[in-house]
């Protein structure tokens, strides 16, 4: 995960002196920054899912059944996977301004198999904690994967990529009726790519195909085509309201695909309240991602990015910068963090909640939250410095 920011960490070293340096940190920053910003928003998202894991939601959320609290609190974190596996491609691109596409290719090769061996092994211990484990293979394997992907792809011309990666988003989901069982040739690979399903492990081990990868492919190409918007020379005008008018076209496709009701997700159904209906109208699938989900979220990505490029310098931003110039060394951080802190409450006041053990009030979820952030961001802070600091330390790189 932290390979999009050692990618602009990269492209900052390479930049020729005769270039503004303001402009070249106002660039890197507000994609720090809103790399950050996602990494953070994710922190609210597993303070749910250890604190409330007792109220699981589906996918995508019954909107007639959940509590508005619980609904929206889950909802803002959708806006994480979408806009990091776009920035990692963005990134990529930006790596390729100061190094030859092979040694992009190497460097995605490399980053992404790591991922997916952090995923099968720390990642997945800290949320199963059992041994032996059943594999969640979720974003970081599925980051990590796109990762590989992108490799390959990023040698054809950046025209045949983009038309790869919008075809990918915009049509996967004429694939949903496609259903393979186990014991079909190409049932394993269909779970990988697009079929959320259990795999059958040797010795009595499992996977699960948490976050099917090929929705992630066509988002991380995508961001990779977007990268001459951030090519040198370019007006930092232009880029944001190219960024404004991609964020407001997203939008406004999304509300007429999802009005119209025939394509991109599951139909929705309006609601016994006002209320119940716009939640209905919001609730999107995220496993695979839809491509109903992909538009707002990517939309709302654009949009943001464009606005941080105008706030570079301020002190939210550079605390957002933190967290988004470490992001691999936050994730794992925050996972153990949040695994001692439940199993401690569950050692001393037991299960609660059925086998669980949480707390009754959605309320108490942002309020550990809210206490949480400061908490981790001194460590992150200190790493991130340790990572400026120490660049003859290589596998720093990794975290």
């Amino acid at each position: 995960m932290a390979n999009a920011a050692v990618m602009g960490q990269a492209q900052f070293k390479a930049s020729p002196l005769t270039r503004p340096a303001a402009a070249v940190r106002r660039r890197l920053q507000s994609i720090d920054a809103l790399r950050g910003l996602v990494m953070v928003i994710m922190l609210l998202d597993h303070v749910r899912e250890t604190w409330f894991l007792h109220m699981q939601v589906s996918d995508p959320m019954d909107a007639a059944s959940v509590a508005p609290s619980l609904f929206f609190t889950r909802l803002v974190s959708n806006l994480c996977a979408p806009v990091f596996v776009a920035l990692t491609g963005l990134g990529a691109w930006l790596y390729t301004q100061s190094h030859s596409k092979a040694d992009a290719s190497t460097f995605l090769l490399k980053r992404g198999l790591f991922l997916m061996f952090l995923e099968v092994t720390l990642i997945t211990m800290a949320w199963t904690y059992k041994f032996p484990p059943t594999f969640w293979l979720q974003v970081i394997w599925a980051i990590g994967l796109a990762m590989v992907s992108l490799a390959a792809l990023l040698h054809l011309p950046r025209k045949v990529l983009f038309a790869i990666g919008l075809a990918i988003v915009c049509g996967h989901n004429l694939l949903d009726p496609i259903h393979l069982e186990p014991g079909h040739p190409f049932y394993v690979p269909w779970a990988m790519l697009h079929q959320r399903d259990m795999i059958d492990l040797p010795f009595g081990l499992m996977a699960k195909t948490t976050y099917p990868v090929l929705p992630w492919i066509g988002v991380i190409s995508l961001g990779y085509a977007m990268g001459p918007w951030f090519a040198k020379g370019t007006d930092a005008n232009t880029r944001q309201r190219r960024l404004l008018l991609l964020g407001c076209g997203m939008l406004l496709a999304f509300v007429v695909l999802r009005l119209l009701d025939v394509y991109g997700d599951k139909p929705w159904t309006a609601g016994e309240t006002p209320l119940r209906t716009f939640m209905a109208f919001i609730a999107l699938t995220k496993y695979p991602p839809s491509l109903l989900f992909l538009l707002p979220t990517l939309g709302i990505g654009a949009l943001l990015l464009s606005q941080f490029e105008k706030a570079q310098g301020q002190g939210w931003m550079n605390a957002l910068s933190v967290f988004g110039a470490a992001p691999m060394f936050f994730y794992v951080l925050h996972l153990y963090v949040l695994r001692a802190l439940y199993m401690t409450a569950l050692y001393i006041w037991g299960p609660n909640h059925g086998e669980f053990f949480g707390v009754d009030n959605i309320a108490w979820v942002w309020v550990w939250y809210v206490g949480l952030l400061p908490a981790l961001y001194i460590p992150t802070v200190w790493f991130s410095r340790l990572k400026s600091r120490r660049r003859d330390i290589a596998w720093l790189k990794y975290l």
